[in-house]
């Protein structure tokens, strides 16, 4: 299984890829597109300036071309909204042809209309179906067979036996990649209302409650199971294994217990979501990984896996956010 990193900017590529990234995503917004359309029609759903998540010029990407040409470790660009207005399909095929001339080769998209205009004007591009979709089950990838997707993305809330009916049972292509470390998100991503923009807080960090409207009981044991689950997450975070920057790996979303699964299944690509995190903590989570895929190549058995992963990585307990429990 590879390690697929994302990338905030193009001074972080070389230093991902010696801590043993294998590849890269990253978005790229011309400042045009930014200009014109602003954060309401967003281009991959993160319209960010401030810091750093993504990549706004040309001249930016021929310079990271020329380091995917040095380093051999490829970068794949993300146009994940869910779907455009009429007048965008163009402008984004021009932006994917430059791209193409500058010698990207896979797009990550999520909009089934975006691929359909993208085939019929001609443009044979790589696509790799967004982790942004809505569902991933085996009547829909047959429904994506037409557009010649090379890699299915699963996404935050399919589960390993969802991933296994998929590459098992449906004749699709060869690639399928999962979330490996961080962002767990309360949202799968095609369900998320938030603008992922400078001007607003992001909607899952707003603080929320769970309840029924209509009966108060069952509100009640609602909150009660939150809070109780809260205050064991407390009790249980207590004393782990912060490193000096207080960072914990995985401590936003982690999957490492399942590795070994994921490579039963037939998960190729493990994708560590990193646009926007410091770029040392992208390090240390890239550095984690690569341990306990060396771990993995090791390991005969699930549990011999496990229990030389948590040793080696959280010999003082583990994230308590876990992808795939």
């Amino acid at each position: 299984m590879k390690i697929v990193a994302g990338l905030g900017s193009i001074d972080e590529y070389e230093t991902f890829v010696k801590a043993g990234a294998d590849e890269f995503f990253c978005g790229y917004v011309p400042f045009s597109w930014a200009e014109k359309y602003g954060v309401i029609h967003p281009l991959n759903r993160r319209e960010v300036l401030f810091y750093n998540v993504q990549i706004g010029s040309m001249s930016e990407l021929q310079i990271l071309k020329k380091m995917v040409d040095y380093y051999g470790k490829p970068v794949t660009l993300t146009f994940n909204s869910l779907y455009y207005t009429g007048e965008q399909y163009p402008v984004i095929a021009e932006i994917i042809t430059q791209c193409m001339a500058a010698g990207f080769e896979n797009f990550i998209i999520a909009d089934p209309a975006l691929m359909l205009y993208l085939r019929q004007q001609k443009i044979n591009c790589g696509i790799h179906l967004s982790g942004e979709t809505a569902e991933v089950n085996r009547g829909m990838l047959e429904q994506m067979l037409p557009f010649g997707i090379r890699r299915v993305i699963f996404h935050r809330k399919n589960s390993l036996e969802d991933m296994q009916s998929c590459i098992k049972e449906a004749d699709f292509p060869h690639e399928y990649e999962a979330f490996i470390l961080n962002e767990l998100c309360h949202f799968s991503g095609a369900f998320c209302n938030s603008l992922h923009c400078d001007e607003l807080t992001h909607l899952c960090r707003v603080q929320y409650e769970l309840g029924n409207l209509h009966k108060k009981e069952e509100t009640d044991a609602a909150q009660k199971d939150v809070a109780e689950t809260d205050r064991i997450q407390e009790k249980e975070g207590k004393g782990l294994p912060l490193d000096e920057d207080g960072y914990l790996t995985g401590s936003t979303g982690c999957g490492l217990c399942a590795l070994y699964r994921m490579k039963q299944v037939g998960i190729t690509h493990l994708k560590l979501v990193g646009r926007g995190n410091y770029t040392d903590f992208m390090e240390k989570d890239i550095r984690q990984l690569r341990k306990a895929l060396d771990i993995l190549e090791k390991s005969d058995k699930e549990l011999q896996y496990q229990r030389e992963m948590k040793a080696s990585l959280f010999p003082d307990g583990c994230s308590q956010n876990c992808y795939y429990r």
